[in-house]
């Protein structure tokens, strides 16, 4: 194997920090932002909120997987993703293998909706898990699933890093991340096994904002929720990741 060269891997880090916040917002992902709505979803279980099930709710917006795009400022050349149309629900299905640099797909909230969303669910199953792959230790920042929530308050945008770790804590909030334009947090929704398995996650988005960037404010302005990404990714510890993705429903008030 050859050497990593680690300012090559500081530098890919740096995009993904900068970009995942920031394009998701494109003019050519917001043409792709169309949507249908969803049927009843399945058992949940739950990140930053209890889950809900019940009848058909004319609230619910289902994500098309076929909608999201690469992102280009915060991608390199090669599409590891393709979608899986399968009988129970088509899902994107991602198979990163070094030393490939990382490729991020995002979707843009409808520019309408950014500051009705109340809810957003998705499902998510590891596939292969990258080597000590662990969010909470610096240089093995590699995860087999990442689901990125964008959002903007003024000229300052924000990110909440959801990922399914290697062997990171689970539950925990690492790699912090805050300038004057930009600040992100990760969350360790799953770690480690089983593998190939659904796991559904839900998440109140306002509410887990003010929780990582809003603490002891006191009637901030909403921030605008403007997009959903996703990534799997295993250049730190230069191994393979693999993941699916798919159930993705917003829910407006």
């Amino acid at each position: 194997m050859a050497p990593r060269d680690p300012l090559s891997i500081t530098r890919r880090a740096a995009r993904r920090w900068g970009g995942a916040l920031r394009v998701l917002v494109a003019a050519s992902l917001v043409g792709a932002a169309a949507a249908a709505v969803a049927g009843t979803p399945d058992a949940s279980s739950p990140a930053g909120g209890p889950g809900a099930g019940g009848a058909v709710d004319p609230h619910e917006i289902k994500v098309d997987v076929h909608s999201f795009q690469v992102v280009p400022d915060d991608s390199g050349p090669v599409n590891y993703y393709t979608v899986v149309d399968d009988p129970d629900g088509s899902y994107i299905r991602s198979a990163y293998a070094p030393p490939i640099e990382t490729t991020v797909l995002g979707w843009a909230v409808p520019e309408k909706l950014r500051y009705s969303v109340v809810r957003v669910r998705w499902r998510w199953r590891a596939l292969t898990l990258p080597s000590g792959g662990n969010e909470c230790e610096s240089g093995k920042n590699d995860s087999a699933a990442v689901v990125y929530l964008t959002f903007k308050r003024w000229a300052r945008w924000y990110g909440l890093k959801y990922v399914w770790s290697g062997v990171g804590p689970r539950g925990a909030t690492c790699d912090q991340r805050r300038n004057l334009l930009r600040a992100q947090d990760s969350i360790i929704a799953e770690s480690g096994g089983p593998i190939g398995q659904w796991r559904t996650v839900v998440v109140y988005p306002e509410a887990e904002f003010r929780k990582h960037f809003d603490a002891g404010k006191t009637a901030p302005d909403p921030p605008a929720f403007v997009g959903i990404g996703i990534m799997s990714d295993g250049d730190q510890t230069q191994s393979a990741s693999a993941a699916d993705f798919g159930g993705f429903e917003i829910t407006i008030r």
